[in-house]
């Protein structure tokens, strides 16, 4: 029984994403609220996941409909190894971390449309419910998915430190 509340107890390097709808803007956030630093990972978002249909629309011509933002990092650019290639109509997006320590955070701003037949410019939490977040760290994949309040949460393996 020791044991277990021994494993309870320790410390995590967790992920959390958090989609927040704006205009003209919409931005994610992806914050490690785990007790240690999170290694080098690479992130992956992936929108096909929710039913919704929702897609990124970074150009004036394309999938997206109205109004368009191409892909740009907010906050935390230093904690990346490079830019992502975000084509228009592309539901995937990847990022190389070099790593996060506890409470650092990567702030993107992306314009998101659903194709579902809804008010395609806007993305309200239900829509993104379903869409997943990826991490992977060498060959441990976790997921975990977006949720009716935009959030979603990839528990990782406890602190090695």
């Amino acid at each position: 029984a020791s044991l277990c509340l021994l494993i309870a107890g320790q410390a995590q390097a967790d992920l959390q994403a958090r989609f927040l709808e704006g205009a003209p803007k919409d931005r994610f956030v992806l914050t490690n609220t785990g007790d240690c630093a999170l290694p080098a990972a690479t992130v992956t978002l992936d929108l096909s996941t929710a039913p919704s249909g929702l897609i990124f629309d970074v150009t004036a011509s394309g999938a997206g409909v109205e109004v368009f933002q191409p892909f740009d990092v907010v906050a935390g650019a230093d904690a990346l190894n490079g830019l992502p290639v975000v084509l228009d109509g592309d539901a995937v997006i990847s990022l190389d971390l070099k790593g996060l320590a506890p409470d650092q955070s990567v702030s993107f701003t992306i314009d998101v449309d659903d194709t579902g037949g809804g008010r395609e410019i806007t993305v309200s939490d239900s829509e993104i419910a379903g869409a997943s977040v990826t991490v992977t760290i060498g060959d441990v994949v976790a997921v975990g998915a977006f949720g009716a309040t935009s959030q979603a949460t990839v528990k990782l393996a406890a602190c090695l430190s």
